[in-house]
């Protein structure tokens, strides 16, 4: 009798310890980010592949161009755990949260939430800090908490260790709030995000960046309003590697007149060829198109030919017979159209305007950016129309 209630004490006990045991990898709900050998579930939105590479099951990043790579699924509601490392000293990077589909207007980024990925000798301010600050970008939102007056959130306490050590980020979002845990300790959170969400991305951004044992727990979606939803794949791919000239032409008296400079394509007005425009090397039937321009001073409109032939001014979409001009220098404007047949939509900067060239289109061809003066354009995007 005695030994029987011995072994049932122990048994109890046994089972009482091993619920508090920690769960198995395989049962603990998470699942790997990357697979280890290439880049399936992932997106490289606005960089090639030579940023981003895989070598004995780490992801590196080269940094260059500055730019994003994405998840394929958006996510609400996870727990996301990830360790990363700079390996030269300053090194900048982000992780991304609740991001939309391609980068914003003007910039090489998505609007988002973005989680800091700094290196020590980068330097601390009264604006931000190198151990996990968290801050809306680019037109999202959120409420800091352990603010300093604006949107930013900062860290309770410096816990990110300097290159080339491994730092260990733990990040949770639920409902629209986010916090981080920086090396096994919450020190950052916001709340009342929008969107709430979105996609996951990483950031390249000058420096090189390891990364190791991503992986992903999905929580339950929660009610949410289709304004915190961010924008959802609409099949763009970009044109423009941020490197080089790669999938473009133009006239050798060009050569030098337009230069990759970094996530911008430029122009500098200089050329004193004819004809001044950049061909893109691949052809287009269908097709939708997206991308931003900014002109230097005393700069014309550019054109753009679709197909090869009938050209237009960009700003025809949004002047609507005004005599005041409807671009300034210096400011970034974005163009967004589809070309089905001979019918083009377009719009500038959210105006919109319906084109029919009656035939006049070839059935396909190039893009030819035709420029009046020094410009620059970003966010060069393309997408099949079927």
């Amino acid at each position: 009798m005695i030994a029987t209630r011995t072994c049932f004490v122990a048994l109890t006990t046994w089972i009482l310890f091993a619920a508090r045991l920690p769960a198995d990898d395989k049962d603990d709900g998470f699942q790997p980010l990357f697979n280890g050998t290439n880049l399936d579930g992932w997106v490289r939105t606005n960089t090639p592949e030579s940023t981003w590479s895989i070598q004995d099951g780490m992801l590196i990043c080269t940094g260059k161009p500055i730019g994003e790579l994405r998840t394929e699924k958006m996510f609400q509601n996870f727990i996301m755990e990830i360790e990363w490392r700079h390996m030269k000293p300053g090194g900048n990077a982000g992780i991304f949260i609740w991001a939309d589909d391609i980068t914003a207007r003007g910039v090489p980024f998505h609007r988002g939430i973005e989680v800091q990925v700094l290196e020590n000798a980068y330097g601390n301010s009264k604006s931000h800090t190198t151990h996990g600050d968290i801050f809306p970008i680019h037109g999202a939102k959120m409420t800091p908490v352990n603010g300093r007056g604006g949107s930013r959130a900062f860290p309770t306490e410096s816990r990110s260790k300097a290159s080339p050590e491994w730092n260990h980020y733990r990040i949770e979002c639920q409902d629209g709030n986010i916090s981080l845990a920086v090396n096994g300790k919450v020190v950052t959170q916001g709340k009342d995000c929008s969107p709430s969400k979105g996609y996951i991305c990483l950031e390249s951004e000058g420096g090189i960046v390891h990364y190791r044992n991503a992986k992903i727990k999905v929580l339950p979606d929660t009610p949410i309003d289709d304004s915190d939803i961010a924008i959802a794949s609409r099949g763009y791919r970009s044109i423009y590697s941020g490197l080089d000239l790669t999938g473009w032409k133009n006239s050798k008296a060009n050569d030098g007149h337009w230069k990759a400079s970094d996530w911008v394509l430029s122009y500098d007005g200089k050329s004193s060829a004819s004809d001044k425009a950049l061909v893109s090397t691949e052809t287009f039937g269908d097709f939708g198109f997206l991308m931003d321009f900014r002109l230097a001073e005393d700069s014309g409109i550019p054109v753009i030919q679709i197909r090869g032939a009938s050209g237009f001014p960009f700003v025809l979409a949004g002047v609507e017979d005004s005599a005041e001009p409807a671009i300034k220098p210096g400011q970034w404007v974005r163009i967004e159209g589809t070309v089905i047949g001979s019918r083009i939509s377009i719009s500038v900067d959210g105006k919109a305007r319906e084109l029919d060239f009656k035939g006049r289109l070839p059935e396909s061809g190039p893009l030819r950016l035709i420029p009046d003066g020094a410009v620059d354009f970003a966010n060069i995007y393309v997408r099949e129309i079927k």
